[in-house]
């Protein structure tokens, strides 16, 4: 049994500690060294301990990606003890945080300091680093993905230095914004905000059809639209949606949208059942229970209707076993390089699997009907991308890989899973 200086232990424990699962229970690993920095000088000497020794690295944040990103059989990293916000530019309304510190631990910090991300996702348990590389959002036609309000990096490389990515550098960082950790390991993150505001949000079910017909007008007025399709009753448990009924037109509780509007408010806040105002980072967030396996595509924005449309078909007529909500959200084009967004409006379509059945032909035909409205997949979720459908779909893949193959030639950030598409 030995352990280096650095405290990075390998082969320290039995089976049961060397296994890592994801949040979601479908994906796991058996890894070979695992770490926990306290500073950037620790993550460093780690990386460069497992470089020497010729070990993929990977960082598993908080685990809430559906797909094999965080996955390693060599040092699996987590950066839970390198938390917290290092520095506040007020002038600028710029905030540098270390890359563990989660999405809910920064919108605290942000808001006892008067200000608010420009937008954010409907899950803030994941670390920032892990949901801004591997390219979250939230909804808003006019607002970019997460990863879009990043303006610097610093990446821990191979030989344990550390490169600074700002604007200064402006392709790497287009580069590294939506990276998957695979140009290095994210120590810090700088990104840029706002003052802080309040959100005022409204809840209501509605006909499938009527929603297709005001689906133009509630995206061009609210700041934020979006809405899950559920095709059966039973849809909206499945992610805890709360019970709209009272709010419905028509009564029906199938084939309907749980349709919500946010929008910038000067109005004190409060409570009701349907609506309510209060600081931005609490409103966005939503409670899940890990019991899906979630696929999600960014499709162009002119093609959105079309493809939910084609979706719910596919539900109803050919799986009425699959019995999740679809989701539907709006995100502005950006210019990182492997953005599911890269200089594409789009509005995105997730459906999800049951754990314990098969659901794979049901995801397989749902990629089938999103990739021919030119579906990007989300890289933290379920997809069946090819290294040939990367280079098809992303038109700076070819510099991405130029890029990475620069910074770390033996692949010590690849992994199986990633090196069919970056290698």
């Amino acid at each position: 049994m030995t352990t280096s200086s650095n405290n990075m232990h390998i082969n320290e424990f039995g089976l049961d500690h060397a296994h890592w699962r994801n949040w979601a229970g479908n994906q796991s690993c058996i890894r070979a060294a695992r770490g926990a920095p306290t500073s950037e000088d620790e993550l460093c000497s780690m990386v460069h301990d497992a470089s020497n020794k010729g070990m993929n690295v990977r960082v598993a944040g908080s685990g809430h990606s559906f797909t094999a990103v965080a996955l390693t059989n060599g040092l699996h990293l987590t950066l839970a003890n390198m938390t917290g916000v290092r520095h506040i530019d007020h002038e600028k309304k710029r905030v540098t945080a270390y890359a563990g510190t989660t999405m809910n631990a920064f919108g605290k910090a942000l808001k006892a300091a008067g200000l608010s991300m420009i937008n954010q996702g409907d899950i803030d348990s994941q670390s920032i680093a892990g949901a801004l590389t591997t390219g979250t959002h939230g909804t808003g036609m006019e607002l970019g993905n997460l990863a879009s309000s990043i303006v610097g990096l610093k990446l821990v490389q191979p030989n344990g230095s550390i490169i600074n990515v700002d604007e200064s550098t402006p392709d790497m960082l287009h580069a590294a914004r939506v990276s998957m950790g695979v140009l290095g390991i994210a120590s810090e993150i700088t990104l840029q905000v706002t003052d802080a505001f309040n959100l005022h949000e409204r809840i209501w079910r509605e006909d499938f059809e009527s929603l297709m017909e005001r689906h133009d007008e509630l995206a061009k007025k609210h700041r934020h639209f979006s809405f899950f399709y559920c095709p059966y009753e039973q849809s909206r448990h499945c992610y805890c949606l709360p019970d709209t009924a009272a709010t419905s037109k028509d009564g029906k509780t199938t084939d309907v949208c749980e349709v919500k509007v946010m929008d910038i408010t000067d109005r004190p806040p409060f409570e009701s059942e349907f609506e309510k105002v209060a600081y931005s980072s609490d409103v966005y967030p939503i409670e899940y229970l890990p019991n899906f396996h979630e696929l999600e595509y960014a499709i162009p924005v002119a093609h959105g209707k079309d493809a939910v449309r084609a979706v719910r078909k596919l539900m109803l007529e050919e799986f009425p076993q699959a019995i999740y909500p679809i989701e539907y959200r709006f995100t502005a084009g950006d210019g990182a390089w492997m953005s599911p967004f890269f200089e594409q409006d789009s509005v995105t379509v997730s459906v999800s699997g049951e754990p314990g059945t098969d659901y794979w032909a049901f995801l397989r035909a749902v990629d089938a009907i999103l990739r021919m409205y030119g579906g990007r997949p989300h890289w933290g979720k379920m997809h069946f991308l090819t290294g040939d459908d990367v280079t098809a779909i992303y038109p700076r893949a070819n510099d991405f890989r130029k890029i990475r193959r620069e910074l770390d030639p033996e692949g010590i950030f690849l992994s199986e899973h990633l090196s069919p598409y970056f290698k």
